[in-house]
C-alpha cells in the first residue's frame, strides 16, 4: 500500500507539471495557428487531455472479453462528464476564490468573490451539453436493433461543436500575454510549439495510466467492484490533466480558458466515449449510472443558471463539488439505506 501511495502521489505530480508545459506550449501551438484563445481551451486543450479517459473507454469496450470488462467503459463513459461537471468546476472556482485578492488587485477594485465570463457562451455550452447528455441518458433506457448506429450522431455532434468553436473564437487582452515556451524562449515556431505538446502529452499519458491503475488499487482495497470503481474514481484520475490546466490558466488570471477548458472537456465526454459505448456494448443503465446521469443533469441546470448572469460567485462555484459529494455517499451507503 506504502508504494501505491508514493506511486499515487508521483504520478500526480508529475501530471500537474508536464500539464505546465502542455498549457504553455498549446497557447504558442493556437498563436501560430491563428485560433482564438477560447478555442485554444475548448478545442486544442480540451482534446488533448480528453485522450487518458477517451483510451480507459475504448480498451473497455473495444477489448474488453466479458460484460463486466465492458461495463468498465461504460462506467468510465457516465462518471466522466459526472466528475468535470462538479469537481472540476468545483476545484475551478475553489481557485478563483483563493486568488480573488490577486484579480481584484489586477483590477484596482476592492475584493470580490465575483468572476466575469463570457455568459453567452458557457451558457450556450451548458445548454448544448445537456441536450446532447438528455439522449444519452435516454438511450441508456431502451433497447432496439439499430441503437449501435446511432454512436454516429455523438461523433458529428462534436465535429459541430469543434466548428462552432473555432469559427467563434475570441482573445481577449490578457489572453495575449503568453509566457515564453519553456523548451525554445524567444519567438517559437510552430514546430517547436507541437514538440513541446508532444512531449508534454506523452507524459500526461504515462503518469495518467500510472495514477489510474493507483486509483483502481485503492477502490479495490476499499471492496469497491470494478464498474463502481471505475464510475467513482477512475474519472477522478482521467479528469485530473483538465483540472490542473484550469488550475494553471486561473493562477495566470486567465479564467476564460480555464473554464472554456472545462467546458470543452464536458462536450467530448458527452460525445466521443459515449459513441464508442454504444458502438461496442448494449448501453443498458443500471440504478448507479442512471443516477450519475441524474446528478450530472441537475448539476448542468445549476451551473446554466449561474453562467446566465454573466458573473459568477466564486463560492457557489466551488460549492458545486459537493453534488459529486452527494453520489458518493449514495454508491457507497445507497444499499445500506435500501436505495435501488
Amino acid at each position: 500500500m506504502l508504494l501505491t501511495l508514493a506511486l499515487f502521489l508521483g504520478s500526480a505530480i508529475a501530471i500537474y507539471l508536464a500539464c505546465e508545459f502542455f498549457v504553455n506550449s498549446i497557447e504558442w501551438f493556437g498563436k501560430r495557428m491563428n485560433l482564438g484563445a477560447t478555442a485554444v481551451g475548448s478545442v486544442l486543450a480540451a482534446f488533448g487531455t480528453a485522450l487518458p479517459e477517451s483510451a480507459v473507454t475504448f480498451t473497455a469496450v473495444v477489448f474488453g472479453k466479458t460484460a463486466a470488462q465492458k461495463d468498465i467503459g461504460v462506467g468510465a463513459a457516465m462518471g466522466g462528464p459526472l466528475v468535470l461537471a462538479t469537481l472540476a468546476y468545483g476545484v475551478v472556482g475553489l481557485a478563483l476564490w483563493l486568488n480573488r485578492r490577486k484579480r481584484s488587485q489586477a483590477a484596482a477594485a476592492r475584493i470580490s468573490h465575483e468572476v466575469t465570463i463570457d455568459a453567452r457562451r458557457l451558457g450556450r455550452d451548458q445548454l448544448s451539453f445537456l441536450a446532447i447528455f438528455v439522449v444519452k441518458v435516454t438511450l441508456g433506457l431502451v433497447a432496439f436493433t439499430f441503437k449501435p448506429w446511432l454512436g454516429v450522431l455523438f461523433l458529428a455532434a462534436y465535429a459541430l461543436y469543434v466548428w462552432r468553436e473555432i469559427t467563434t473564437a475570441e482573445t481577449s487582452e490578457e489572453e495575449e500575454d503568453l509566457e515564453p515556451l519553456k523548451i525554445r524562449p524567444g519567438n517559437p515556431s510552430l514546430m517547436w510549439a507541437s514538440l513541446q505538446a508532444t512531449l508534454a502529452l506523452g507524459v500526461i499519458a504515462f503518469a495518467s495510466h500510472i495514477f489510474v491503475a493507483q486509483v483502481e488499487a485503492i477502490g479495490e482495497a476499499m471492496g469497491m467492484a470494478p464498474h463502481l470503481a471505475a464510475l467513482l474514481l477512475s474519472p477522478v484520475a482521467t479528469e485530473l490533466p483538465e483540472i490542473m490546466n484550469a488550475i494553471i490558466w486561473v493562477r495566470q488570471g486567465k479564467e476564460r480558458l480555464a473554464l472554456a477548458n472545462i467546458s470543452g472537456a464536458m462536450m467530448i465526454q458527452a460525445t466521443i466515449p459515449s459513441a464508442l459505448g454504444i458502438f461496442f456494448t448494449p448501453w443498458r443503465f443500471d440504478g448507479p449510472l442512471l443516477v450519475s446521469g441524474l446528478v450530472t443533469g441537475l448539476t448542468i441546470v445549476v451551473l446554466w443558471l449561474m453562467f446566465r448572469k454573466g458573473k459568477v460567485d466564486s463560492r457557489a462555484l466551488a460549492a458545486i463539488a459537493l453534488l459529486y459529494g452527494l453520489f458518493a455517499g449514495y454508491l457507497l451507503f445507497g444499499k445500506t439505506l435500501g436505495l435501488p
